[in-house]
């Protein structure tokens, strides 16, 4: 599997969302470089395990939707 990547404009939307997170609850100015580690190492560690559930989750889905195939498009033939 390839890396998981933001787009330039989601990284500077969660480096902005952490930034505030610091400043706010811990007191502490976190520059954009610590920001950016914080969001790799989330890429890392966690970006794998939520990848993977998502692709449980819409496997599950498309399989209730293929099971229910035949009561959603059936056509009856006529005899």
């Amino acid at each position: 599997m390839k890396a998981l990547e933001l787009t330039e404009e989601r990284r500077d939307t969660l480096r902005g969302h952490l930034q505030t997170l610091f400043a706010t609850e811990f007191d502490e100015q976190l520059s954009a470089f610590r920001a950016d580690d914080i969001i790799d190492l989330m890429l890392r560690t966690l970006g794998p395990a939520v990848y993977n559930q998502a692709v449980a989750d819409v496997r599950a889905h498309l399989q209730v939707k293929l099971e229910d195939l035949d009561g959603e498009v059936w056509v009856e033939e006529a005899p």
